[in-house]
């Protein structure tokens, strides 16, 4: 939580401390209204606590999708690097076969184009390697682009979850409010504020990619 949460849920205590030693027959409906927002602070200060530890997780997995992708890319870009220097020693070997006149240099020649033509369609389509998820540039791309969308749900999430902390923070102060002020207005605030935040919790974790914040 931030700290001015922390600073008004402190004089929040201080006020119930203070009503606690001086309660009494005209205290005793202001002391009942304090418990029931001290209760309803606690509930919503609970489900922050879910949303930032769900924010943090969002932000973390959508860090390692970007370093993925990113592996991943590269990698993409050096196969396909690879894939295009050998088809064009394939090319220019088939040039050299044309301009042979050697029987035996044409055999070679030819097994050696065989060769690169087989590692270049390797380079682009290796679908069995690194356990099946495949290695070669159609792969590689695939799976890059894979990772992109988790990293851009995660993001959707976490933004979700950036707005749920900040509606319940804000619903712990007006809580808070009413604690201090007397102001019963305020609790409905902070309960609005708490059902909101609620919502976008489970937007970010059922369908965060519903409603676009950014």
């Amino acid at each position: 939580m931030s700290e001015s949460v922390h600073a008004v849920q402190h004089q929040v205590d201080h006020q119930l401390e203070h009503d606690r030693e001086h309660g009494g027959g005209g205290h005793a409906d202001t002391a009942s209204l304090n418990k029931r927002v001290a209760l309803l602070i606690a509930v919503i200060a609970l489900f922050l606590a879910f949303s930032e530890t769900l924010g943090k997780s969002a932000q973390t997995a959508a860090l390692n999708h970007q370093i993925e992708a990113s592996n991943l890319w590269n990698f993409f870009q050096a196969k396909s690097i690879r894939r295009t220097t050998t088809l064009v020693a394939a090319e220019q070997s088939k040039l050299d076969l044309i301009t042979s006149a050697n029987d035996e240099q044409k055999a070679a020649i030819s097994k050696q184009v065989d060769e690169w033509s087989k590692t270049a369609a390797r380079y682009r389509s290796e679908p069995e390697a690194a356990n099946g998820k495949g290695e070669g540039t159609v792969e590689l791309s695939r799976r890059a682009i894979e990772e992109q969308h988790e990293r851009d749900t995660a993001l959707a999430r976490y933004h979700h979850y950036e707005v749920a902390s900040a509606a319940f923070q804000i619903g712990i102060v007006l809580a808070s409010a009413t604690v201090i002020t007397g102001i019963v207005a305020l609790s409905f605030l902070a309960g609005g504020l708490g059902i909101v935040g609620l919502a976008f919790m489970a937007i970010g974790l059922f369908a965060p990619h519903a409603v676009h914040l950014m």
